[in-house]
């Protein structure tokens, strides 16, 4: 499946894109259990099958594997329920697949490339830090370009979310524990990133972690390693890479992370960024007003999203 979170008519719900089509899959469910003669269809859809993508995620491949039978009954049912159900993508606005997860996890220094061209050398545990649920934007959405800094950068980021609660797991049953797997854009502030040696400022600021396409489930994408990983602005190739150049790959990383805190449905790791960031680009070349960036992972997609000036507005 390709999962989302969609809006229409003002309100966000959990998704599926197939095709040309979105469809909502609570809605679904409900549909395919009315159909069936269920009592108490609606409570038990939202238990099973619930309304957003973040709570979906908690119900594990159970529920994963209910809302694909859901799709396949709405598919050749369309007319068999009251509400709507399917949707054409230009019906609806697209957002992040997680949109509200209780941790963000960004690994640093995991491309053996861009290690280099930082001057640094490779690490021997995996760097981590942070970013915020206000940093996510979806695939439809600009990316925010605030007058506090003039030096916006971008990361190409494969990332992974978790599917069930993982504490203390093994390399070899790590993927088991993935729901799926999507596209991150970190995009930085440099210069607020480098005035501290914790990068977080420059990490969390508004918009700054736009997510998509979709999350492909781990069903369809059961293989994380080999996959090439291209960022351009502008149509101008500027990162480049394959997630066999991770030094510390999906397994590696799922092990690690919950040998350190148990990692819940929904939580997101970004992988770690390629070589060619503008900061690292001689003469640097950073972002601006009106710059389209766009990151294409095999297998998962193409995430584009453009730059735009934005006002810092204050609040009563």
């Amino acid at each position: 499946m390709k999962l989302i979170n969609f809006t229409s008519t003002g309100h966000t719900r959990a998704g599926a894109i197939v095709g040309d089509k979105v469809i909502d899959l609570n809605y679904a469910y409900q549909a395919q259990l009315k159909a069936e003669g269920k009592y108490r269809y609606e409570e038990i859809a939202h238990a099973f099958v619930p309304a957003t993508a973040d709570e979906l995620y908690q119900g594990g491949k159970e529920s994963l594997q209910l809302a694909q039978n859901a799709i396949d009954f709405i598919l050749s049912n369309p007319n068999s329920f009251d509400k709507k159900t399917v949707y054409t993508k230009d019906e609806v606005k697209v957002e992040a697949p997680v949109q509200n997860p209780g941790k963000i996890i960004c690994v640093g220094h995991n491309y053996r490339e861009h290690i280099l061209e930082m001057g640094r050398e490779l690490p021997t545990n995996p760097v981590i830090f942070a970013k915020f649920a206000n940093t996510i934007i979806g695939p439809e959405d600009d990316i925010p370009f605030y007058p506090i800094s003039d030096q916006l950068d971008y990361e190409a980021e494969f990332t992974f979310v978790i599917g069930k609660q993982a504490r203390n797991v093994s390399e070899q049953e790590a993927l088991d524990y993935v729901a799926g797997y999507t596209i991150t854009n970190d995009v930085t502030y440099r210069d607020i990133q480098r005035r501290t040696l914790q990068w977080l400022q420059g990490k969390t600021i508004d918009g700054t972690a736009p997510m998509g396409p979709y999350l492909v489930t781990s069903d369809e994408l059961q293989d994380p390693s080999g996959l090439d990983v291209v960022l351009k602005v502008n149509g101008e190739v500027r990162q480049k890479t394959n997630t066999s150049n991770l030094v510390f790959d999906v397994k590696k990383l799922v092990s690690f992370l919950s040998n350190l805190m148990t990692l819940e449905p929904g939580d997101v790791v970004l992988t770690g960024t390629p070589g060619g960031v503008g900061f690292a680009m001689n003469p640097q070349q950073f972002l601006k007003d009106g710059d389209v960036v766009s990151i294409e992972i095999d297998k998962v997609g193409v995430l584009e999203n453009k730059v735009k000036a934005a006002e810092v507005v204050a609040t009563v």
